[in-house]
């Protein structure tokens, strides 16, 4: 059975939780993703900062877009997050992942997640698993 295909875009629009909250991808290479968030009042904590789950969620997506890539199913094993400075109302957030090793069945990505100011808000670090399942889009070398 052949797989209709998509754009990668399109694909990570089904990412139902990170598109209801706002994400949008912005660029997908092999080994790398960018993803974006305005911060709204949704986004906000009781303190009225950017609520950590809102910034775990850009990053993930951000991974996800890196890891996917390779045009194969990858799920994440491991993600732990580093919080460093506050985000508010207004702010653009975007989380940059960048592949740091690549296996046959694994793979280890590095997300920075910045303001419009370039400002580090926080960092994140997963590791995936490949899965056999074939994605409906290819990225180009």
């Amino acid at each position: 059975m052949e797989i209709k295909q998509v754009t990668p875009q399109e694909f990570f629009k089904m990412d139902r939780f990170a598109t209801e909250a706002g994400i949008e991808l912005i660029e997908i290479k092999k080994g790398y993703g960018k993803a974006q968030l305005i911060i709204g009042p949704q986004h906000l904590n009781a303190g009225n900062t950017t609520q950590g789950g809102a910034i775990f969620t850009l990053a993930d997506l951000a991974l996800a877009a890196a890891a996917n890539s390779h045009g194969t199913l990858a799920l994440s094993l491991t993600s732990n997050i580093t919080f460093l400075r506050g985000s508010g109302p207004g702010d653009t957030l975007t989380a940059e992942a960048r592949e740091r090793y690549t296996g046959r069945r694994t793979g280890h990505y590095q997300v920075d997640v910045t303001n419009q100011h370039g400002d580090l808000i926080a960092t994140f670090e997963a590791s995936v698993f490949r899965k056999d399942n074939e994605l409906p889009f290819t990225i180009e070398d």
